[in-house]
């Protein structure tokens, strides 16, 4: 079977040309900082402090930054408390917001007007940091992780987007399933969710992202250290500069060991430890956007 080749005029030539180079700037622009840490985190600590930020190949090479962290035990709690609070985060906020987001998506639905507008008006007047924290603390949740997992358990914003994917689902479908004699909760659970896993993993990325990254209220509510996130324990040791909760105390009084590793070092490797996870989940969940919502459900 021949190949058909593609004919460009020189202007479609060159609109290829401007779109493939903008696209591999892009790539460079984004990869260079991460490939910069990566290095600086496995240079050897006496050529760190001369060590370039455009530079993506490391200065000689000592795996101790990569090592002290990972066997740190702060770090080992903050990577364990972010997963499994994390993962609570989007299972709750997904589950909820897609029951929700069903439910207010029929038309049916006694008082959908009024509940609507007061999803609306928790975007528009969202309550501050302070009567959030006296209503964890008035449900006996500060100093627990439920106090972070909770926050925005129901994003209004990613609400009012499912709502609007399932009133497009098409109303054959629906009532084929009542036809088959399916209830609502097994129209929900067999023909609404299957078609929407490229909007429900949408929700989930924005979820996932949203908590992962969160530190401000983990901080505040959280006093207790072996709960922190892992967020908080970088805040802690990046912008603070808190080299002693790395490397111990004795370690820096003596100058010996451990307290030889330059801080630009451990900073670079505790930075790739939060931003890794996000990026090898991304294309894990990104295979969803490609495929057409409605692929196969209608049929002639």
């Amino acid at each position: 079977m021949a190949v058909r080749t593609i004919r460009r005029t020189p202007l479609e030539r060159l609109e290829y040309l401007i779109i493939v180079s903008s696209l591999l700037l892009l790539v460079v622009f984004t990869l260079q900082p991460l490939l910069n840490l990566l290095a600086l985190s496995f240079s050897a600590p006496e050529n760190v402090a001369g060590f370039s930020g455009l530079s993506i190949v490391p200065d000689g090479f000592s795996p101790d930054v990569w090592l002290l962290l990972l066997q740190h035990p702060n770090v080992q709690r903050g990577i364990f408390n972010s997963i499994w609070m994390t993962a609570a985060s989007v299972i709750i906020g997904l589950g909820g917001t897609a029951l929700m987001a069903w439910g207010m998506s029929r038309p049916g639905l006694p008082g959908r007007r009024l509940i609507f507008l007061f999803v609306l008006i928790t975007i528009v007047f969202e309550p501050g940091i302070i009567p959030d924290y006296f209503l964890m603390k008035s449900m006996g949740l500060l100093n627990t992780p439920w106090s972070v997992i909770m926050y925005k358990a129901i994003n209004a914003w990613y609400l009012i987007i499912l709502i609007r994917f399932f009133e497009e689902i098409p109303q054959e479908l629906l009532e084929a399933a009542e036809l088959d004699g399916a209830n609502p909760f097994q129209t929900f659970f067999r023909v609404v969710l299957p078609l929407a896993r490229s909007a429900l993993a949408t929700i989930a990325l924005f979820y996932l992202v949203f908590h992962w990254n969160e530190f401000f209220r983990a901080m505040i509510y959280l006093n207790d250290q072996t709960k922190w996130p892992l967020q908080v324990v970088l805040r802690q040791f990046v912008i603070e500069g808190d080299k002693v909760a790395i490397v111990g105390a004795n370690n820096v009084n003596n100058n010996i060991g451990l307290a030889q590793i330059n801080i630009r070092a451990l900073k670079a490797g505790m930075i790739l430890i939060t931003i890794v996870p996000i990026l090898a989940i991304y294309p894990l969940i990104l295979r969803f956007f490609t495929k057409g919502t409605m692929t196969g459900a209608l049929k002639g």
